[in-house]
């Protein structure tokens, strides 16, 4: 089974930015825009889970094992490769063919700071990693949509967004400084570029394991909107997506819909029933408003559920990006099979390493481990990755 949906024009026109009319996105030829497509996850915000690690689950994990694992010098290296060959032309194109429209860019404020990430400090590549994909989707004619997936402070307050444990982002006016420093400096950058659908200002805010969760969630359209401002300040010319709490499911901290005539609302969900009952509260918040709402994030799931679920969104005109794009193994558009001895390096991450007399101890043959690294960059070419054919046709896409 897999879904099926109106035909609508995809290919993005020159000159002329995506519009809102109600709850539609609206091209510059004036058809309408359904997003269709998926996300690069783990490329410029790693996650644990897609190299198959437990325990180093976030970036500054996974940095700090594979630097006690290898040297930093070496991890350096290691992460610039990941970078060159993670996601490339080929890779959007690919996405192209598949019948998408859309790539949601997941990105850490770090590269845009002169802050230790990814091997870099002062000399941070968010910019030219952004622009690499902005050429490909302009040559493909793919939207792409930017997402600070992890802010200063942390938005979130888990592994998600690299932080420390709580979304200290609503506490600090520091993180609040930076966090609207970068989206002003990314739109001031991009502000005449069509093929960027919009700026998405922070990922899934505020985990639900707060005792104060209420407290916080009152604070959150205020930080919104001290980002808005910043954006507005150069570019008026792209939507900004706004998403929920508690992993973009809870939209009732949303109190005023009219503060910006450019503004777009991004859910999230994984599981549960794949019917129109079971998003209601999404399809009420969206009704309410007037304003588009899509699914930003959806995915690890029967193709048979995938595709059902796909429907009900495309009944009611919620676009979506799945998620991932690439990862190990499966539930995904294409996987990363895990090279000869990639166990070593996964069970270096999960031996204990509190002391370094435990990280000598568990530290492996260093060919081997850095061998299992290299390799695990050449499995992530896209020649070399296993295409998820019914991952890709439950939702309506063509393998190719």
């Amino acid at each position: 089974m897999a879904c099926t949906t109106n035909k609508v024009e995809t290919t993005p026109q020159p000159g002329g930015f995506i519009t809102i009319s109600g709850p539609d996105l609206i091209k510059p030829d004036g058809t309408k825009l359904f997003i269709k497509g998926t996300n690069f996850g783990n490329w410029l915000n790693p996650e644990g889970y897609m190299f198959k690690f437990n325990k180093a689950n976030s970036a500054r994990f996974i940095n700090e094992m594979f630097c006690q694992m290898v040297g930093p010098d070496f991890t350096a290296e290691f992460w610039k490769a990941f970078k060159d060959n993670y996601i490339t032309k080929e890779d959007v194109a690919f996405i192209k063919r598949t019948g998408s429209n859309t790539v949601r860019l997941p990105f850490h404020y770090k590269s845009f700071t002169d802050e230790d990430y990814m091997g870099l400090t002062v000399n941070q590549d968010g910019f030219a990693r952004v622009d690499s994909v902005v050429k490909w989707c302009r040559e493909e004619g793919l939207y792409l949509i930017l997402d600070m997936h992890d802010a200063p402070g942390g938005q979130t307050g888990d592994n998600i967004d690299d932080s420390y444990g709580y979304p200290w982002l609503f506490e600090s006016e520091a993180s609040q400084k930076l966090y609207c420093d970068i989206w002003r400096k990314i739109a001031d950058y991009y502000k005449n570029e069509p093929i960027i659908l919009g700026y998405e200002l922070f990922n899934e805010p505020i985990a639900p394991y707060f005792e104060n969760m209420e407290e916080l969630n009152n604070k959150l359209e205020g930080i919104y909107k001290l980002g808005v401002a910043a954006i507005r300040e150069v570019d008026n010319n792209h939507i900004i997506l706004l998403g929920g709490s508690q992993w973009n499911g809870n939209f009732k901290p949303f109190k005023d819909s009219t503060f910006d005539d450019k503004i777009m609302y991004t859910c999230h969900r994984y599981g549960g029933a794949p019917t129109k009952e079971a998003i209601m509260n999404f399809i009420s918040f969206r009704d309410s408003v007037n304003l588009p709402i899509y699914m930003g994030e959806i995915g690890h799931n029967t193709p048979e559920w995938q595709a059902e679920f796909c429907k009900t969104m495309e009944d009611n005109n919620i676009g979506w990006t799945f998620w991932p794009y690439k990862k190990a193994d499966g539930s995904c558009f294409v996987g990363v099979t895990p090279p000869e001895n990639w166990n070593v390096i996964v069970e270096f991450s999960e031996a204990p390493r509190a002391t370094y007399g435990e990280i000598r101890d568990a530290r492996p043959n260093q060919e081997v481990a850095r061998k299992a690294m290299l390799d695990f960059i050449e499995a992530s070419k896209l020649k070399n990755c296993v295409i998820q054919e019914e991952y890709i046709k439950s939702l309506g896409l063509v393998p190719n």
